[in-house]
């Protein structure tokens, strides 16, 4: 599903932050622009690898944001101070995710 991944958080870490790479990395989709004029990415359904680089770039610099789905199935918020909060109407939604995060880190 689109999934918009959402930068709210930089600039927090300086000394993490490799802006070069993140803006090598937009520059490969054909996006000049900087990240205050356009802090979202929107990622279609063919694009999770995409996703899951900006994220990782996105987590390296220390940056925060949100990953929000377009089903509204699972939200992610992710902070510059290394945790991840899962948010959904549907708490039901909630336990499938952290049973695949358990047997994830097991």
């Amino acid at each position: 599903m689109p999934t918009l991944l959402w930068i709210t958080e930089c600039g927090i870490w300086p000394s993490s932050e490799n802006w070069h790479l993140y803006y090598r990395l937009r520059q490969a989709y054909g996006d000049q622009r900087l990240l205050h004029e356009a802090p979202g990415h929107l990622f279609l359904e063919y694009e999770v690898d995409d996703l899951a680089s900006f994220l990782q770039v996105a987590i390296l610099n220390g940056w925060g944001g949100y990953i929000l789905t377009h089903a509204d199935y699972v939200n992610a918020f992710f902070s510059h101070d290394e945790y991840f909060d899962f948010f959904a109407e549907d708490r039901e939604n909630l336990t499938q995710v952290r049973n695949a995060l358990e047997t994830v880190h097991q």
